[in-house]
């Protein structure tokens, strides 16, 4: 059995990723959340992408809503997952999607976190796809740099509140002694992403190594 948590980009179809595609077109069942309580697709872009991708590149799916109010609430996860799990035992091969990117503000790591409790081996065996985010897209459309020589990027929700806040280093010199990068949550350093040579540490590396090296301080 296989679960794909698919990204798919900001708005644009022709922005879904190649790795994206293969997932769905690999998937038996593509579920799609929706906001409206009769489960259907009327305003949803999600749906508007996944057909779009069908009609571009020739393949048909069905296609399983899952109602998904904005309330933020674990029974609304916990549906969402009886059906994802409902699905994966009949079909075998299930994506869910999600619009931008999975890793911000997406619902896939509430659903995943419940997944991970209940059904440990699916969660180990699931991929999460990445996908282009809105702010990325923004910054092409306008063709200015998010950050660009010595600046960083900074992403606020407009809460009025204090909020946690994961950090991401980048560009260290190597032979760098990372004592003094500050740690508030999980930290983890990545080697040569997507190159032979890639490693994972779920820990900081107290010198680095290689010249492309991220660190990211994961913080709930």
């Amino acid at each position: 059995m296989k679960l794909y948590m698919v990204s798919l980009g900001p708005g644009d179809f022709e922005l879904v990723t190649i790795k994206a595609l293969k997932a769905l077109k690999n998937s038996n069942v593509i579920c799609v959340p929706t906001k409206s309580p009769d489960q259907s697709f009327k305003k949803s872009l999600t749906y508007k992408i996944v057909k779009n991708l069908m009609k571009e590149f020739e393949f048909e799916r069905e296609i399983i809503p899952l109602y998904a109010p904005m309330h933020f609430k674990t029974q609304d996860w916990q549906r969402q997952v009886d059906i994802l799990m409902h699905n994966l035992h009949e079909c075998k091969s299930v994506s869910f999607v999600t619009l931008g990117d999975s890793a911000i503000y997406s619902s896939v790591y509430y659903l995943l976190d419940l997944i991970k409790k209940q059904y440990k081996e699916v969660h180990d065996k699931s991929e999460v796809i990445p996908g282009i985010t809105s702010f990325s897209h923004a910054s092409a459309k306008s063709k200015k740099p998010l950050c660009l020589g010595d600046s960083s990027l900074s992403i606020i929700p407009l809460l009025d509140k204090e909020v946690p806040s994961t950090t991401i280093y980048m560009r260290p010199k190597i032979g760098l002694d990372t004592k003094d990068i500050p740690q508030n949550g999980d930290m983890y350093t990545f080697e040569n992403l997507n190159f032979s040579e890639e490693k994972i540490y779920p820990h900081k590396k107290e010198v680095v190594e290689k010249y492309m090296t991220l660190f990211i301080d994961f913080v709930e």
